[in-house]
């Protein structure tokens, strides 16, 4: 007998429709089910999908979808409405290569209105295609479903903004499970999560009932200004005033709430908002203890959990990043460390608890982050902002004006530089060398193994500019790590193999393949470690010694440090050949990391490729052999 007896009777949302309402709490509790039995057997994120089954249910329920849309924020919310868009059986390859997105994708499903890796954006993009709609002359209705810390985002009140005084219908809601990646943060969620709950505001009441009971007139006048300052502060004025009708909290996991409240607001017109409280892991009881560990996970077993990490296991260089950041805040009171709603993530736990007056999560507000980290810096403090290389795009004006332009000294640690894998293109740090090089004031730093990539850290807080750091994610070689917090020699690159007619100018990740490859080709490596400045000694050494010379990068072949090489050569007038090696001029899709690596070229064997491939194309002049050191 199958375990999902309703569940396999659902291939696509019209089945969903065609049910009793008495049988969608049998549908929540398979799907529910269904999601731990299969995220346990890929890994991807659970806590928040467990959360959200009730109301996808309800959505495709209640809209008729797709000609109605959807428009999910954040995107890892959306398993279950993957299940039932007939993606059931994908999800058994879920973030594999080939397989299923963990996020929303246009090309995958015509249910997938809107393409979401980050959060923040399903308010803007709702509008446009409500407005849209209403300018075509279609009847369709369009829903943005924004939950798990993406309403401290600036965008969120932007579109907030715009959208009340749009004169279109369309549907805002709040999934509220008062968790984001980590804890949430911030005086909008305090004032939600608070509001009217706390022992003061009860007892004060209390006490002014006793006080008054002697007066029925003053009692009277009381009860009435209490009315009016609760109006005034209930979560729905702040959306009452920004042009929406606000309708809540209700219990997001009632479907017999959530159903009838849907069909109500389906019918009304205008701006509208509905307020609906989750709990994220809700229904796998692991997950509701801890929900921010079971938010990202690997395999696991359901009836066990996720076991502890191995002891004896490679840090990852968010570990070297973490503890390079407490001991160097133990080094100096200065530092301070910035997150944008990304504690765990990033490695800034540790450093959180011992160091609570210094650590400084701001919500999913990169460019808060970056502008809030310069005022800091323009005070005498030390900042370091530990983010994302693909959320510091989001920050880019920042990042220029407020922090380049003024030569302020904060450190940016990128984590996530260069493909990341199962997070696919949205999460791939594929263009921060590209973005980052070309800014005045900038130093930017490629360690290629745990070592350099703290010692690069050390360098860059002893800066008296703006730095970055870019690693990848993961782990690297294993190298020894040196406790001491000493740096490096300013834009200064090493030889690391001797060879003949090549040389091969590794960035980064890619010393490791690279010198790989060298076997094979008998060719020289330079661990270049720097891409601004880059050491253009180096560089004129290799071109006299070698007839071609090789850039290889974990980052868009366009812009990237491949191209600081060449901008050198050509300075110098230099006849060596460059060959360039990155990241092709697309956007990569998710899977395995090594697979992706491999299947663009930057592997050992790709390399080796592609250096053959060159020197058919045009044979090269003997080189003199180069004494080894």
């Amino acid at each position: 007998m199958t375990r999902y007896p309703l569940l396999d009777t659902i291939s696509d949302p019209a089945q969903v429709r065609r049910l009793d309402r008495r049988q969608l709490p049998q549908l929540a509790d398979e799907l529910r089910s269904f999601l731990v039995e299969s995220v346990s057997k890929t890994g991807g994120h659970l806590s928040s999908n467990l959360g959200t089954v009730e109301l996808t249910i309800a959505l495709h329920y209640v809209f008729d979808t797709p000609h109605d849309r959807l428009v999910w924020d954040v995107g890892h919310q959306t398993y279950a409405h993957k299940v039932l868009t007939g993606r059931r059986a994908g999800m058994a390859k879920l973030r594999m290569h080939g397989g299923v997105s963990g996020f929303p994708k246009r090309g995958e499903s015509n249910y997938d209105t809107f393409g979401v890796g980050h959060s923040s954006t399903s308010i803007s993009a709702a509008l446009g295609m409500a407005l849209a709609t209403q300018i075509k002359g279609e009847m369709r209705k369009v829903v943005a479903i924004i939950g798990d810390g993406a309403m401290s985002a600036g965008q969120a009140f932007e579109a907030l903004n715009n959208g009340g005084v749009a004169d279109t219908d369309m549907l805002v809601i709040l999934n509220d499970n008062d968790m984001s990646i980590s804890p949430p943060v911030g005086a909008l969620n305090r004032y939600l999560a608070r509001l009217f709950s706390g022992n003061t505001f009860n007892a004060a009441r209390k006490a002014g009932e006793k006080i008054l009971d002697f007066s029925p007139s003053l009692r009277e006048f009381a009860k009435r200004a209490e009315e009016h300052v609760k109006g005034m502060l209930t979560p729905g004025t702040l959306f009452e005033e920004l042009g929406f009708n606000y309708i809540g909290p209700i219990d997001g996991h009632d479907l017999e709430s959530l159903v009838p409240t849907l069909l109500n607001l389906k019918n009304l017109k205008g701006p509208r908002f509905l307020h609906v409280i989750t709990k994220k892991g809700q229904g796998y009881k692991l997950a509701e203890v801890d929900p921010i560990l079971y938010h990202g996970v690997s395999k696991f077993h359901p009836d066990v959990g996720i076991a502890s990490g191995q002891s004896g296991a490679k840090p990852s260089y968010t570990q070297i990043f973490g503890d390079w950041l407490c001991d160097m805040a133990e080094a100096d009171p200065l530092l301070v460390g910035i997150t944008p709603a990304m504690r765990e993530g990033s490695g800034l736990l540790r450093f959180s608890e011992r160091y609570p007056r210094r650590y400084f999560d701001v919500g999913i507000a990169e460019q808060h982050a970056v502008t809030f980290a310069a005022g800091l810096a323009c005070e005498g403090l030390r900042p370091v902002v530990a983010i994302y290389s693909t959320f510091l795009q989001r920050a880019y004006d920042q990042l220029v004006h407020d922090v380049a332009l003024q030569n302020l000294p904060v450190v940016f640690a990128l984590d996530r530089g260069g493909l990341v894998g199962a997070d696919g293109p949205t999460h791939h740090g594929a263009f921060d060398i590209s973005f980052l090089t070309c800014i005045p004031n900038m130093v930017v730093m490629t360690p290629s193994d745990e070592d350099e990539c703290r010692k690069m850290l050390t360098t860059a807080f002893r800066l008296d500019g703006p730095s970055a750091v870019r690693y990848p994610r993961g782990t690297g070689p294993g190298v020894a790590i040196e406790r001491q917090l000493t740096g490096l020699p300013l834009g200064k690159g090493e030889i690391r193999r001797r060879g003949r007619e090549v040389a091969l100018l590794a960035f980064g990740s890619m010393l490791t393949p690279a010198l790989a490859a060298a076997e094979t080709l008998d060719a020289s490596v330079a661990n270049m470690r720097f891409v601004k400045p880059i050491d253009r000694e180096l560089i004129v050494s290799l071109a006299a010694e070698h007839s071609l010379l090789v850039s290889v990068e974990e980052n868009a072949v366009i812009g990237g440090a491949g191209s600081e090489v060449e901008r050198v050569l050509e300075e110098i007038g230099r006849p060596a050949r460059l060959l360039r090696l990155g990241i092709p001029d697309r956007f990569i899709d998710h899977g395995d990391q090594t697979r992706l690596l491999a299947e663009i070229g930057l592997d050992r064997e790709g390399i080796v490729r592609a250096v053959r491939e060159q020197q058919e194309k045009t044979p090269m002049s003997p080189k003199p052999a180069v004494a080894a050191d």
